[in-house]
């Protein structure tokens, strides 16, 4: 059975068991899912600091998890920025997945797309790993609030209203710029669940970071998962544009 590692470079441990639960829930009996949570840093990355830190505690917590594992099969970096993504992919034997690498990488195949996220300090450094990764071009608008994901997993209801609003706010912007998005991702791992209720209020297919960073995963270890298509509320659309699993 093939062993899937996530690390969470925050440290709030109850993001890590989220984490697990959904990935564990999407193989079911196929992978082994070990999930570590950063030994330290900030409960949300939510600075240019703390996401410097973050990359130290994401090496740091594969190197404590291979001393227990001895291997893996595969590693995710569940935090939206994906730090420490470069240096794992050096000194890592196994495939390196970050949840904005995979997502972005989906996104870009549909073509122009746009980013949703929490916390206003993420603009510049998702710009540049859109760059790293030669996505930036395709990447026609980034949209935060000023709530961080724990802040908008906290209270659902009000994080959906404000992250719909930013969603419609990132269209408006990439159309007046001549860019109209075919897609949005909503990205960060503590926005997980909120995906399928803010998809039937859009009107382009939106891209859940954590569904598809385990799709990504998934692939990486030669499985075949559920489609990482995000399906809306059951009482908005029957369904979204999908994107291949093959093509991600």
């Amino acid at each position: 059975m093939s062993t899937l590692l996530i690390i969470n470079p925050n440290t709030s441990e109850s993001v890590t068991a989220a984490l697990a639960q959904a990935a564990r829930v999407r193989f079911a009996n196929t992978v082994r899912v070990e999930a570590v949570t950063a030994g330290f840093g900030a409960p949300y990355i939510s600075s240019e600091q703390s996401l410097a830190v973050a990359q130290h505690a994401t090496l740091d917590a594969r190197t404590r998890a291979l001393q227990r594992l001895g291997k893996v099969d595969a590693t995710l970096i569940a935090c939206f920025g994906d730090p420490g993504l470069h240096a794992l992919e050096e000194v890592g034997e196994e495939p390196v997945i970050g949840l904005a690498q995979a997502s972005m990488r989906a996104a870009a195949q549909l073509g122009a797309y746009a980013i949703v996220t929490g916390g206003h300090a993420w603009q510049a450094p998702l710009r540049r790993l859109a760059f790293a990764l030669e996505l930036l071009e395709p990447l026609a608008a980034i949209e935060t609030v000023s709530a961080s994901g724990a802040e908008l997993a906290a209270d659902p209801d009000a994080g959906c209203e404000l992250l719909t609003g930013a969603c419609l706010t990132a269209l408006s912007r990439a159309a007046a710029a001549g860019r109209p998005a075919r897609s949005i991702i909503i990205g960060g791992a503590g926005l997980l669940g909120l995906a399928p209720i803010i998809a039937r209020r859009i009107p382009v297919p939106l891209l859940d970071s954590v569904q598809y960073g385990l799709a990504s995963a998934g692939h990486a270890m030669g499985i075949e998962p559920i489609s990482p298509e995000i399906k809306p509320a059951p009482d908005g659309p029957t369904s979204f544009p999908g994107i291949p699993l093959a093509r991600i």
